[in-house]
């Protein structure tokens, strides 16, 4: 029964985690050159959405290097820009709430996350996608925003209600 009971927790996490798509890196490029430690440079990551196949989303952003760097201390800028394209047929996995979170990445040791949230517009259906960074006490308002038109024919289910 302990083994059951195991091994449900351990589905439930694993099903938690997957609703937060996990990125790829594309690649890097150097900004500054450290003594110690990587180098300051740019990281470009490509997510696919978990609830929309066909459509991927491309975030580069500063990262800091040295030695707090390379041990996860520093804390990244708070800019990273977005692109979002359809890369493949348009698919909904089920339908999509008017707006929610989609990816997360941590920029600091203890505050600071870049988050990427999907809205739906409905009258024009397209799929829109805004990265900003927050922090525990403090947001940030800078921000980048991409728009995925989908095909009328494609209509974007979604939640009733909210």
């Amino acid at each position: 029964m302990k083994a059951l009971r195991a091994f449900a927790g351990a589905a439930a996490l694993a099903a938690a985690g997957a609703c937060l798509a996990q990125p790829d890196k594309v690649g890097t490029v150097d900004t500054a050159f450290q003594w110690i430690g990587r180098d300051h440079d740019i990281i470009v990551e490509a997510y696919d959405d978990p609830l929309v196949a066909g459509v991927s989303c491309y975030v580069s952003r500063a990262r800091i290097g040295g030695i707090k760097g390379t041990l996860g201390l520093a804390e990244d800028k708070a800019e990273a820009s977005i692109a979002c394209r359809q890369v493949g047929p348009i698919r909904f996995a089920q339908p999509l709430k008017e707006q929610q979170e989609v990816f997360s990445e941590r920029m600091s040791l203890l505050f600071k996350r870049l988050r990427v949230v999907r809205m739906v517009d409905a009258k024009r259906n397209t799929l829109i996608y805004l990265t900003y960074s927050d922090k525990l006490i403090d947001g940030s308002p800078q921000n980048s925003i991409t728009a995925v038109p989908v095909d009328r024919a494609t209509p974007i289910p979604l939640k009733q209600g909210r």
